[in-house]
């Protein structure tokens, strides 16, 4: 496969059991040398979802990106425009990352 340009979802889990965000998202992958470049955007025009969607790239850009046959490649995503695009790398570290949040009360 040189190319592939279709619809997929970035799930952000918590854990190995809990999805807290799933969005819908059109991408073009394609090979480069040895690696491959991938360039996405929000399939929503919502503002609530592109919100979600920036506060777990904020928290933590690893997702996992799942294609229609449900295969999956977890990636780091780059956010461009305000969120709506983006630019994805394939995420090679530790399945287990501490992530913190606080919320100012």
């Amino acid at each position: 496969m040189d190319r592939f340009e279709g619809r997929c979802w970035l799930d952000w889990w918590a854990n190995s059991s809990t999805l807290l965000g799933s969005i819908e998202v059109s991408v073009v992958i394609a090979t480069a040398g040895a690696g491959w470049d991938a360039r996405g955007r929000l399939v929503s025009k919502d503002d609530e979802d592109r919100d979600g969607f920036a506060f777990l790239c904020d928290l933590d850009p690893v997702f996992m990106l799942r294609s229609e046959d449900g295969s999956t490649v977890d990636v780091t995503v780059h956010p461009t425009d305000e969120y709506r695009r983006f630019a994805l790398t394939e995420y090679s570290g530790s399945v287990a990352r501490l992530v913190e949040h606080h919320i100012a009360l």
